[in-house]
């Protein structure tokens, strides 16, 4: 699995349909319509998201690793 940046994950999610809700200091809260699921995603300047969290945060969200 290739690691990304909290910027470049938001992007992603956005590209999928999920939409920013608020910011709440360095996190980002994305939610998506007709869903009760939140994703909160920091971001941290350039800076790589931990690879655990990153796993969560793509099962969650649906994404594969070919769409990174």
């Amino acid at each position: 699995m290739k690691v990304v940046s909290g910027k470049y994950f938001c992007k992603i999610l956005e590209s999928k349909g999920w939409t920013l809700a608020r910011t709440t200091g360095s996190h980002h809260i994305y939610v998506k319509a007709g869903s009760v699921i939140r994703l909160t995603v920091p971001v941290h300047g350039n800076r790589d998201l931990k690879r655990g969290l990153q796993c969560s945060l793509m099962k969650t969200a649906g994404i594969s690793d070919n769409e990174l």
